[in-house]
């Protein structure tokens, strides 16, 4: 459950206040939402397992049926409105630029601009404590970034941020309109979700040593 310990929401300043690499990227985006999952035993090289259990638990659970109605609901309405074709660009009737583009050399990678498995996101960059992906379209330029941070008590948790540049007058009351049910209903669902991930990452990653 979101108790204040193992899943929580946080100030924006938590995000802003670090030292991540993004923050070189994106100083025209908002922080719209900064979320921390606990994960408890996880050490300082755990991200990458924590995002493959997230993806693998993503591949075998199914979110609540509230939820999954919404995201129905959203791609829906996004193919019938063109909303998501890379095609018809930015709503104002200019075009959404990559944030590859922008990449410093030393942050310049492989999978930087590729296509997120099952997701309709594109990698930036990976580090040790740093993973971070972009989503473009009609309604908004969007980056999910996820950072790796010591709690204090020997382990890590996850930070989850969402950063957002509103395309147009329309992005921005597309985003006003659906804040009630990202807060309530989605950002919960999800992050309970991972939470579980972390506990049951052994399973979900085929881990059978012990």
């Amino acid at each position: 459950m979101i108790d204040g310990r193992i899943i929580r929401k946080l100030p924006v300043a938590e995000h802003t206040g670090r030292p991540w690499r993004i923050h070189e990227l994106t100083p025209d985006f908002l922080v719209q939402d900064v979320w921390a999952i606990r994960a408890p035993g996880s050490g300082p090289d755990d991200l990458p397992v924590m995002i493959a259990a997230i993806r693998a638990a993503g591949e075998r659970e199914q979110e609540p049926v509230l939820v999954r109605f919404l995201f129905a609901v959203r791609w829906k309405l996004g193919a019938l409105l063109g909303w998501d074709d890379p095609e018809e660009g930015m709503a104002d009737g200019g075009r959404v630029t990559t944030l590859c583009e922008r990449l410093p050399d030393d942050l310049r990678q492989p999978i930087s601009g590729t296509a997120v498995p099952g997701d309709p996101f594109t990698h930036l960059y990976k580090l040790p404590d740093e993973h971070a992906m972009e989503l473009a379209n009609k309604t908004v330029h969007g980056v999910a970034h996820h950072g790796w941070v010591a709690t204090g008590n020997g382990d890590y948790e996850l930070r989850m941020a969402v950063l957002v540049k509103a395309n147009g007058g329309f992005g921005r009351a597309y985003m006003a309109a659906i804040a009630p049910f990202r807060h309530l209903i989605v950002y919960p669902a999800l992050t309970r979700q991972w939470e579980r991930a972390w506990r049951d990452r052994d399973v979900l990653l085929g881990d059978t040593s012990g």
